[in-house]
C-alpha cells in the first residue's frame, strides 16, 4: 500500500474526501492539478511536506462521501446538478449584486475590484454554458450507460465531451487562481466594511464548492463513464 506521500493529490482525496479541506487550507489543488505527488503539490504550494502529512493523518474520513464515489452513474449526476449546478445559479448573482455594491462604494480606492468583478462575470458566464452543455448533453448520456437500451450521443465516444469539460474547468481554475491572487486570499482590508467582508466570504465559499464540484467530476465521475463506455462496447463487439 501506498504511503501518503508516494500518492497523488487526486488519490488522497478519493480515499478520503476529507482531506479536501487540508488541500484548501494550504492551498493545494486537488480538482485540476490533482495528478501531481503530494511531494510535488506541497513543493509546487511552497509548503512542507512533513506539515502536509501530520494535517492529512489528523483528518477523519467521511464514509458519507465515500457512498457518492461508489454510487450509480445517474446518481453521481444528480447530485452534482442539485448540489454544485444549483449553488453556481443561487450564489453567482448574490456574488455579482456584492461586488456592484462594494465597487462602487470602494473601486476608486481599490484598484484591484474592477478586475475581481470583470472576472467573476466571465467566470459565473462561462459555468452558466458549461453547466447547461452538461445537463443537456454529456449528463444524460453518462447516465444512460448503465440502462439497458444502447445510448444514442452526437459524439463518437464520450471522452470527446469529457476533454472539453476539462479544458472548462482548467480555465476556471486559472480564473479562481488569479482571483484568489487579486484578493490577497479573501483576506479583507483593513477596517473594511460588512459588504466588503461579505463579498470576500462569500467568493471564498464560491471557490471551495467550485473545487469540490471539478474533483468530482474530473477524478470521480469522468473516469468512471469512459471506463462504463468501454466495458460496454466491449461487450457488444463480443456478442457479435
Amino acid at each position: 500500500m501506498k504511503t501518503a506521500s508516494e500518492q497523488t493529490v487526486r488519490e488522497i482525496a478519493i480515499a478520503n474526501p476529507a482531506t479536501s479541506r487540508v488541500f484548501e487550507r494550504l492551498g493545494i489543488d486537488y480538482c485540476c492539478g490533482g495528478s501531481l505527488l503530494l511531494s510535488a503539490a506541497c513543493e509546487r504550494a511552497k509548503v512542507p511536506i512533513a506539515t502536509a502529512l501530520q494535517m492529512l493523518e489528523a483528518c477523519d474520513a467521511s464514509p458519507e462521501h465515500r457512498v457518492l464515489d461508489d454510487a450509480p452513474l445517474g446518481e453521481i449526476t444528480q447530485h452534482i446538478v442539485a448540489k454544485h449546478h444549483s449553488y453556481v445559479r443561487s450564489e453567482s448573482p448574490r456574488i455579482k449584486t456584492l461586488l456592484t455594491k462594494v465597487v462602487n462604494k470602494h473601486g476608486r480606492s481599490h484598484g484591484e475590484l474592477s478586475e475581481v468583478q470583470a472576472l467573476f462575470a466571465t467566470l459565473a458566464d462561462e459555468l452558466a454554458q458549461h453547466m447547461m452543455k452538461e445537463e443537456q448533453i454529456l449528463f444524460p448520456y453518462i447516465e444512460s450507460l448503465g440502462g439497458a437500451a444502447e445510448p444514442r450521443a452526437c459524439f463518437p465516444t464520450v471522452e470527446s465531451p469529457i476533454t472539453v469539460m476539462i479544458a472548462d474547468h482548467e480555465n476556471a481554475g486559472a480564473i479562481l487562481a488569479r482571483l484568489r491572487e487579486l484578493t490577497n486570499g479573501y483576506e479583507p482590508p483593513q477596517g473594511a466594511c460588512p459588504t466588503f467582508q461579505a463579498l470576500y466570504r462569500a467568493l471564498q465559499e464560491f471557490e471551495q464548492d467550485l473545487h469540490w464540484h471539478v474533483h468530482l467530476e474530473n477524478n470521480i465521475l469522468f473516469p468512471r463513464a469512459i471506463a462504463a463506455e468501454r466495458e460496454r462496447r466491449n461487450a457488444l463487439a463480443q456478442a457479435n
